[in-house]
């Protein structure tokens, strides 16, 4: 208890900023992506303007983890040629009579100081790779997040792109986004720190959330809260829609609608994260909006809970990440068996393909159809160092969040098999049983030489939730 009073005590002040990234290490994060590609010409484009200056901008990951400029259409240009290797960044000129509409720039000066590299005005790139295509080396390019399958960048940039190969045919140009999430995969320290009061914000948000929760609110009004307390904690946004689910889209993985009245006897899923200075949290609670789990609620979130706990307790470094996820499926398998929802831990049922064909497919995927977890970073689905090496590793930053789903028409949309009528004949009374019930629960953490640390500290046991809600003052 005294642990929650805590929590909610921290949640009234905001906490001092940690350490800003210094320019030495982007200049170090450019150097290691240099090691990893031959003599080239890599080119990496920021995000593009947007077309209403009303709209927001968010620069792209590439970009802001290579220079930290977060203004649009900037663009990097390293030429590594006979193992040495030259930067520069090329951003827009200062406009006063653009600046009047969207803020000021830092222009060249400026994007120099920051980044301790040569800069250009964005009007001479197009100039600029003409002239080092001539070098008659490939190109390696990254960029933003609507990709050209080819070199992964936007529709925009390939144009430009275009106009250098009409003039150069022989020019070679590949992707260098797969070389930039394999650096991102580990991070420093000053990125865990970010991530960390990401994280921080996300968990004060979420415990006042759960003193403010309460049948007949609208899961907006949950929302609103929610990022509300985002803002009010120095976060800029929020690092991916917030979702709000209660009773039956409790079920629903990534509902975000969230415009449902909520209603007693319910459970409601709060899927949250904060973006930080460009680094994302994910953090999810579930819980009870009468304040007390019913017996039902409490026997399918004590699985997950237990899963989740399994799954921690095989995240260390050096170990392989399938792990992690093997010993939280045993636990989910397990207990889906124990409820009745399915007949046996490695039970199957049919899948028909459109062409006819039977497939198989565990009974489990039923009612646990996703990964265990995610890296977390400058984006809420990060490369994490285990996605190459498949092994964990120091400097990690991942979530763990396993989940039970027990939708009310389950038993309607299974394939019609002799195979399926048996099943649902066995399960439908614990369906029926647990229907509309949800519950997701999802944790952020770091890895280094000490081992797992949990960062993600919100009340997640039945006991400490029932008590924090319990606390609340309801009107």
């Amino acid at each position: 208890m005294k642990r929650l009073w805590m929590l909610v005590a921290l949640s009234a002040a905001p906490l001092p900023l940690p350490s800003q990234i210094l320019a030495r290490e982007y200049a170090t994060r450019r150097d290691a992506l240099a090691a990893r590609i031959p003599d080239a010409v890599i080119v990496v484009f920021g995000a593009a303007e947007p077309e209403k200056d009303y709209l927001e901008f968010f620069q792209n990951p590439p970009m802001l983890y290579l220079t930290g400029i977060k203004e649009p259409d900037a663009a990097l240009v390293m030429v590594k040629e006979n193992g040495r290797v030259s930067a520069t960044v090329f951003v827009l000129p200062r406009d006063p009579a653009a600046e009047v509409w969207t803020g000021t720039r830092i222009g060249t000066e400026g994007a120099t100081a920051r980044t301790g590299l040569p800069a250009r005005s964005r009007e001479a790139l197009a100039q600029a790779l003409d002239s080092l295509a001539r070098l008659k080396l490939p190109f390696y390019v990254a960029g933003d997040l609507s990709p050209n399958p080819e070199v992964g960048v936007s529709t925009e940039h390939d144009l430009e792109l275009r106009r250098v190969r009409a003039n150069h045919p022989q020019l070679q140009v590949q992707g260098a986004t797969a070389f930039i999430m394999q650096l991102r995969g580990k991070k420093s320290p000053a990125e865990l720190a970010l991530i960390r009061r990401a994280v921080d914000i996300t968990v004060e948000s979420h415990v006042e959330a759960m003193r403010n929760a309460r049948p007949s609110m609208y899961e907006y009004e949950l929302e609103a809260d929610i990022e509300r307390g985002f803002r009010r904690r120095g976060a800029e946004r929020t690092s991916f829609a917030t979702i709000v689910g209660s009773g039956p889209n409790s079920t629903v993985l990534h509902y975000n609608v969230n415009d449902r009245q909520m209603q007693a006897g319910e459970v409601v899923v709060m899927d949250i994260g904060a973006s930080f200075d460009g680094y994302a949290a994910d953090v999810t609670r579930t819980i009870p909006l009468n304040g007390a789990f019913t017996q039902e609620q409490r026997e399918v979130y004590q699985i997950v809970r237990d899963a989740q706990a399994a799954a921690e307790r095989n995240a260390r470094p050096g170990m392989k990440a399938v792990v992690m996820s093997d010993s939280a499926w045993a636990v989910i398998a397990a207990g889906l068996t124990r409820l009745g929802l399915i007949e046996s831990p490695t039970a199957t049922y049919d899948v028909v393909a459109p062409g006819g064909a039977i497939a198989k497919a565990p009974q489990v995927r039923l009612y646990y159809m996703h990964g265990l977890g995610h890296g977390i970073g400058l984006e809420v689905h990060d490369p994490d160092q285990f996605y190459f090496t498949q092994t964990i590793g120091e400097g990690s930053a991942f979530t763990i969040e396993p989940g039970i789903y027990v939708r009310r028409n389950l038993l309607e949309i299974l394939a019609d098999t002799p195979r399926n009528r048996t099943l649902i004949a066995n399960i439908r009374p614990a369906v029926e049983r647990y229907q509309n019930t949800g519950v997701r629960i999802e944790d952020d953490y770091i890895v280094s030489d000490k081992g797992l640390e949990w960062i993600s500290r919100a009340p997640r046991e039945i006991a400490e939730i029932e008590a924090l809600m319990k606390s609340r003052i309801v009107p």
